[in-house]
């Protein structure tokens, strides 16, 4: 048979993809057909004939696609920072929101004396994106991770093998409840930066298929207001960082106040509230007083 043209598929299977709601046709179309050559997105146009079966596996990507199934669980992969992660059933996909956070968490860290060792905590790590992006791009840094969900922490122990394969410094993962207020005591007063994309929409909140049937109910849903777990995990919060040690929690875009006032009841400072690239309440940052002199 024939080898077939490769962008007439993909043009068409943005045009499927649009027609049923999907808020990225083009890229998703582009992605799935990259996925299927085991290529760079940005290298489709060096392949412009595709072999008639490997056309077939990109209809039936397409068709899964339409169906609302969440692209990173068709391509088994999603991104954090210079890494790939693996996903699928039963973990929390990362957004590319939480690439904001994550910079703002590299920038914290490269304020640091250059002779400090870094010590990172990551809760509520999920697949572990957050903490394993970190520490590709630290390798001095201690780094901590804490998930509480079985599933999502196989998914986490996975990412961290395959990094430390790759040779990237080891993670700490803990199986443990952020809500716990004695959690990591042994850290208390020396973490310089703690992380967290926490379970932050609240319970009334309409979301798109592939989050609503996709992601795990645990991970995203914070209780009426979405702030049930960050209230609690605040403290903990305060109590791990070391005088001059900050912190950046990710909320619903309508919790940023909230947030920054559970922040400041705990005693931090330096208190910022971050939006999101498309101008929404994305993060908060804060820190704790520095030690007297």
């Amino acid at each position: 048979m024939e080898r077939v043209r490769l962008r007439p598929l993909v043009v068409a299977a943005a045009e499927r993809l649009a027609a049923v709601g999907v808020a990225s046709p083009l890229s998703d179309a582009e992605q799935l057909a990259a996925h299927v050559l085991g290529v760079d997105r940005m290298r489709l146009a060096l392949h412009p004939l595709v072999e008639p079966a490997e056309a077939a596996r990109f209809d039936d990507l397409v068709a899964a696609r339409a169906a609302r199934i969440p692209l990173q669980h068709l391509t088994g992969t999603a991104a954090m920072g210079e890494i790939d992660l693996a996903v699928g059933p039963g973990v929390f996909i990362p957004r590319p929101e939480t690439e904001l956070l994550f910079a703002w968490a590299l920038a914290r860290l490269e304020a640091l004396p250059h002779d400090h060792e870094p010590v990172v905590v990551d809760l509520c790590t999920g697949s572990g994106a957050l903490a394993l992006a970190i520490a590709h791009a630290r390798p001095d840094a201690r780094v901590h991770a804490v998930e509480l969900d079985p599933a999502a922490l196989a998914w986490a122990r996975r990412n961290a093998d395959a990094r430390i394969a790759d040779g990237d410094t080891p993670i700490t993962l803990h199986a443990d409840d952020v809500t716990d207020p004695t959690l990591l005591a042994e850290l208390s007063g020396r973490v310089d930066v703690v992380v967290s994309n926490p379970p932050y929409i609240p319970e009334s909140a309409v979301l798109d298929p592939e989050v609503a049937d996709h992601d795990p109910h645990r991970a995203l849903f914070g209780g009426s207001d979405g702030l049930d777990v960050i209230r609690v995990m605040v403290p903990t919060i305060a109590r791990l960082l070391r005088p001059g040690g900050a912190t950046a929690i990710e909320h619903d875009d309508s919790n940023g106040g909230g947030v920054a006032a559970l922040l400041a009841a705990a005693g931090l400072v330096d208190i910022v509230e971050h939006p999101d690239l498309a101008g929404k309440p994305r993060f908060v940052v804060a820190a704790t007083p520095p030690a007297a002199r």
